[in-house]
This record gives C-alpha cells, structure tokens and sequence, in this order.
C-alpha cells in the first residue's frame, strides 16, 4: 500500500506539495534542534558549606527537567537503596556524586558538571565541594560561571564557608548570586527562619561589594521552589529556582562590544607561503583592514585574512578561534597578544594582584614559580603578602606568607614583561584571560594558586635599566678572564667552605681575579635580617644570586658556598646569568658523614631540638639533578676536589 500522505496548502507551499509522516517527523526534529541550537548558555555553580546540599539540588534539577534515561533512573533508585542518606526514597546526590569516596561519605569532593536544558536556555553546572581542604576545586569551578547559587542549610544559618565562597565569587568576577536557603522542609517552612538567614547574608554580601542577589526558600530534596511553586511558602511570591535561572540577564555580547585582543596560541606554518597566528579571540571583533599592535613588543601592522576551517572570513568576534594573518612581516609568537592598534592592553613587569593559595605547602615568598596568563608563561616570584583577608570578618591581617585556602594581596615581579589587563575591568566587567592567572611549582608541576591582577606597579615604568658605556665584556677583557659563578651546593659540614677557600687560593695563584661569598660570611650583613626559615633561605639566595650577577657584569670569577637546599633558587640565580656562566657544584657528602663531623655542632643542636628548620634533619635538601661539577667528598680529598674544579674551570 501507498504511504499515507498530506497535502500541504497553506501560504509558502508549493503547489502540490506532498509530506510523508516521516518527513513531518523530520522537520520536527530539525525544528527542536533550531531551537536548540539557538538558546542562550547559562554556566552557573552551586557552592556553600559542607552538608548544604548542593548535590541534591542539581539531581533534582536533572530530574525534573527530564535530562536522566530510564535506565539511569533505574539505577539512580538501586544506589539509593545500597548507599543512599536519604532511607528508601531516591538520592538524587548520586546523580553528580560519581566517586566512590563521595558515595561512601556522602560529600563531594571534585568538581562535577553537568549539563540540562528548560525550554528557554541551556545550561553547564558545576557542583562544587564545601569542604574547607577542597576550596581550590570551588575556584575551578568559579572561573568559568556566570551565576553562583550559594546554599545554605536552612538549621545552620550562614557558616564560614558560605562567606569564603561568596567572596571567591565575587572576586573571580560573578556577578549574578542566588541565596538558595535549603531544607526549609526541615524547619517547617518558617518565614521568620528565611528572614533571619536572608538578613544575616545581607549584611555580609554588602561588606564584601555583592550588591545584589536573589533570595529563594528551596527544598532540593522535596522539590519546593526549585521548579514549581510551593503550596508549603505562601508567603514567598518570587519566582522559583528555575524560573529566575531561566531569565536572568547574562550578557553574550559584552566581550565582542569591548577592544580586539587575542592571545596567540600557535604560529600556523604549513608551508613557506602561509604564516599566520592562531588563537581564541577574548574580547573584540576584527575584520580584514583592521590595524593591530603586537604587545610586549608594540609593533603594528594590519589583519590581512581571517582563516578559519570553513574559509576565510569577512569579521570574527570574541569566543571564536581563528587564525588571522598580517599585511607585514613582524616577530609574533605564542605568548605575544595582537590588539586593536589604538587601545592596546598594558605590559609590565611588577604587579599587585589577589592570590587564592592552594597548595598544601605555603607560599615561599622570593621563589621562583611558573605563572601563566593567557598563553603567556613567564617566572614571578613574590612578595611577602602586604595583608591576608578574613573571610568573616574582611578584616586586613599581617601575615609573613599564604597556607592552603588562604587569601591575600600582594606585589609580584616577573622576569620579562607580561601583557595583562586589571581583572576587575570598567563597568562591573571582568578580563578572566588578560587578568586572571595560576601559579605553577616548578619542581612538582603542581597548579599552587590562583591571582587576578589589580594593577602594574608605579615602578614598573618609572624605573628603568641605565645603559652604561662600559660593558661587561670590557669589564671581563681587562681581567682577561671570562666571567664565572662557581655555586658551591650541599649538606652542613659537606666541605664546601673548604673546597671553595682552596679553589679561591687556586685561582688567585693564576692571577685571576676571584671573589667568594661564604654563607656565614653573608648574614653578617646583607642578610644579617633573615631567619632560616624555609622563606628566609629562598630570599637569602636571591639576594646573593642578585649580588653575584653584579660581580660577574664586572668580570669577576665569584664563588659561593651556601646550602641552597632548593632546586627551584639554585635554577633562579642560574637564570640570572648568561648562558654558561653559572656553574653548579655539587659537595656530595652523605648525611651520615656530614653529621659525623659536625664541627660546628649544628647536628647534634638539631637532633636535640635545640636548632629549628637544619637541612637534613627537619628541613629538607635538594640534590642537584644534573650539576656540572660533581665532587665525592669520601673519594677526593679537598686538595684534590679543588684541582678537579679548577681544571673545569680553566682547561
């Protein structure tokens, strides 16, 4: 039989036109997606204290707005029962809860996203955790939201950590806040509780710059007020959960209106005729003609072509990834960032700027760490903190160095100017890409902190390198010698004084011009102010790396004798000078014989407790992974150890 057919005869039809129930079928689908395609995005995440429900919340979200399959379903239920909190009825914590220390504490440890729909707009959630020791993973998670939904248990009121992450929001740039205030079902529903608690986040949320926010009585396990209205609150007359998300303001076109900048990822050379610069374009449009500086190093030119994968295009706007080329050839490369010509982003090299600590291990102020903004990566070292923030009270506290969650305002400094933008931008905006960076340890790789830039230091323009008409290398000539940093490195009682005093009378018998820095000798006086605590050793070798960069410009053999326990100072001060300058030694003398010797008596201090923070005992050392000189102190006596140095020195 013939498929059963329908004439279409309205207006636009063509005549005859015939449709099939599969065709209709077709253009349904191709309708919804349309329309799908076409809704707006919303990131939002849900944060607070431990316990608050967040989890619970977003399952109930993803049920009710149909977005878990039968068999997901089915599941859900058989997980309720075998390690649900909630007795017999469903969980829908286990919906995002995926990790199995989650289900088996029943808390959320990582950050989970999650993606639904409503009929009005799409939307990416982040649950994040509430634990204090997992504050980082709530950063994670902030940084890409446009919206927080801040829960809190409606018996507990506002806690601690409902304070920490409403300012963490707001100073990752969140503009748009919901007090969720949970379990009402577990106070009965009081309207004087929600007053109380509403009153109370008020006064907090205005001390810390949250002008506004909206206030909603939920039970994400019972489902009041999350999507539909409650009979249990007739006195609340706003709007419920998904309702306000649905049509909250969030402003898609705020990137594209402000100046061009992108970022350049990748230099795109596929053969000898093509070059171009390859990115995700962070604010602005560009189109063909369009005149562009390369910042740091202020260079312009003019977009010659927009390319992209389906073809070249006439313009492209923030949020896309092209690969654009230039009229002239000028240096561009990862890091460097192409801008509107006539309002170009700042590049400095010393800041102040906001740092969210999360390593579990301090901050060490002076050491040198990777940052990364954007695709830029240089090393900054920091100051100690100008102040630390409580998030109770905002008060300003004094404070030497950062721990795990901590935040704080300090100055840092960078190694080659950084093209950066203030984090906090003009009219409540915010410049994540060109404002917002991490910190990275270089021993361990490990992400240590999160900052938003505030401003470039005075200094960092009003100071500047004075050309001298002498240079080094005259300085070098007239001693007829190359400069060198031989960096004595080991244990207490290794022998480096020692050895360097005999490399030192050595050299002086050649008529080389030498000049050793001891470490005792040192904190007599330079560094007479400095502990030896971990952040007092990290300064106390910067300052002497700074010192003999200095001796080496004036064409001096400089040799030093210090402990440096750490990898990451050694490799600092060997980047302050030219290549093949510093020389690494390495006094390698077993802990046991070092405290053998003990001619100082330091070890037998530390064992008793007496001497806090001694390398070896309750402060740790680095070895040098691949020094350039390597003396085996139970193998060489120091007449020879001196010799071998020397013949490295000077063949």
């Amino acid at each position: 039989m013939p498929p059963e057919t329908m004439t279409e005869t309205g207006a636009g039809a063509g005549a005859g036109a015939t449709y099939t129930p599969d065709a209709l079928i077709a253009d349904d689908i191709h309708a919804y997606l349309d329309r799908h395609q076409n809704k707006t995005l919303l990131r939002f995440i849900t944060c607070g204290s431990v316990d608050d429900g967040k989890s619970t919340l977003i399952g109930r979200l993803l049920y009710d707005s149909r977005t878990i399959f039968e068999d997901q379903l089915a599941a859900l239920e058989a997980d309720s029962r075998r390690v649900g909190t909630q007795g017999q009825e469903i969980d829908f914590a286990l919906l995002v809860d995926g990790l199995a220390a989650e289900r088996e504490q029943g808390i959320t440890i990582d950050v989970a996203y999650r993606f639904f729909s409503t009929e009005a707009r799409k939307y990416i959630v982040a649950d994040t955790p509430g634990h204090e020791q997992y504050t980082r993973n709530m950063v994670t998670g902030a940084s890409t939201a446009d919206l927080a939904v801040i829960l809190v248990d409606a018996r507990k009121g506002v806690l601690t950590q409902t304070r920490r992450h409403s300012y963490l929001a707001h100073l990752v740039g969140i503009r748009h806040v919901v007090l969720a205030v949970n379990k009402m079902d577990l106070v009965d529903y009081s309207e004087q509780r929600f007053a109380e608690i509403v009153a109370d986040y008020r006064a907090f949320a205005t001390s810390i710059g949250i002008k506004e926010f909206t206030a909603i009585p939920i039970s994400g396990f019972r489902g009041d007020n999350v999507t539909a209205a409650s009979a249990n609150t007739p006195w609340y007359a706003g709007p419920t959960l998904i309702a306000h998300l649905d049509r909250v303001e969030v402003d898609q076109h705020a990137d594209a209106a402000r100046a061009f900048r992108m970022p350049v990822q990748w230099v795109n050379r596929p053969n000898l005729d093509f070059r171009g610069f390859s990115g995700l374009i962070a604010a602005g449009t560009v189109r063909p003609g369009d005149a562009v500086r390369v910042l740091p190093s202020g260079r312009t030119s003019t977009i010659a072509r927009i390319v992209t994968q389906g073809g070249d295009q006439d313009q492209a706007v923030a949020g896309q990834s092209v690969t654009l080329t230039l009229a002239d050839e000028i240096d561009c490369s990862r890091g460097d960032v192409i801008a509107a010509a006539d309002a170009p982003p700042e590049a400095a090299d010393q800041f102040e700027a906001t740092i969210v600590w999360m390593a579990d291990d301090a901050l060490l102020p002076g050491r040198g760490y990777w940052l990364k903004l954007g695709t830029q990566t240089v090393t900054a070292s920091i100051q100690p903190p100008k102040y630390q923030v409580n998030v109770n009270t905002m008060e300003r506290l004094a404070a030497k160095t950062l721990e795990l969650n901590a935040i704080g305002v300090a100055n840092l400094s960078t190694d080659r100017p950084l093209v950066f933008e203030p984090y906090a931008g003009e009219n409540g905006t915010t410049n994540k890409t060109l404002g917002g960076f991490v910190l990275i340890d270089k021993f361990t790789n490990a992400t240590v902190a999160a900052g938003m830039i505030h401003f470039a230091l005075r200094r960092a323009q009003n100071v500047h390198w004075q050309a001298t008409d002498t240079s080094r290398e005259h300085h070098a000539s007239l001693k007829n010698q190359q400069p060198a940093v031989l960096w004595f490195t080991g244990l207490s009682g290794a022998g480096k004084s020692t050895i360097a005093n005999l490399v030192e009378k050595k050299l002086a018998r050649m008529n080389r011009h030498t000049f050793l820095l001891d470490g005792d000798n040192v904190r007599h006086g330079l560094n007479r102010d400095l502990g030896f605590t971990d952040a007092d050793r990290v300064e106390n070798i910067r300052r002497v790396g700074e010192v003999a960069k200095l001796m080496t410009d004036a064409g001096l053999i400089v040799i030093t004798a210090f402990i440096s326990p750490f990898r990451s100072e050694r490799d600092m001060v060997r980047a302050m000078m030219k290549p093949g300058e510093f020389i690494e030694v390495h006094i390698d003398t077993p802990l046991a014989d070092a405290e053998a010797r003990d001619v100082k008596g330091l070890y037998a201090k530390a064992r008793s407790g007496q001497l806090k923070n001694f390398t070896g005992i309750d402060s740790p050392y680095e070895p040098p992974e691949t020094p350039e000189i390597r003396i085996d102190t139970r193998a060489l006596t120091p007449d020879e150890a001196a010799d071998a140095i020397v013949a490295r020195l000077i063949p």
